[in-house]
């Protein structure tokens, strides 16, 4: 698990690691949730993504911050609510587009 998109990037990059899948919020304070999934595809195309928010759905899309579509999951959530929702984005048969 990455504390911050920096360290996730770096992690990303380390031999040995296998990532299938990123949970990141949509905003934080040092990179957006969309520009740390924009670089980390760059070079892992094959990554699922689940995004985060406390905002709501029609506040992000309106905003511009992710496009319609993506799989977002909106806080506060329960464990069993995330666990189904990685399940889902896991199991999708392609990534969907970022």
């Amino acid at each position: 698990m990455a504390q911050d998109p920096e360290h996730a990037q770096k992690l990303s990059e380390m031999p040995g690691i296998e990532i299938q899948m990123v949970l990141t919020d949509v905003v934080m304070p040092s990179m957006s949730g969309h520009e740390l999934v924009r670089r980390l595809t760059q070079k892992k195309p094959q990554l699922r993504v689940l995004y985060m928010s406390g905002y709501t759905d029609n506040v992000i899309a309106s905003g511009g911050v992710l496009e319609p579509g993506l799989a977002l999951l909106q806080k506060p959530f329960a464990p069993a609510m995330l666990a189904q929702k990685v399940r889902e984005v896991l199991d999708a048969k392609t990534p969907v587009s970022r």
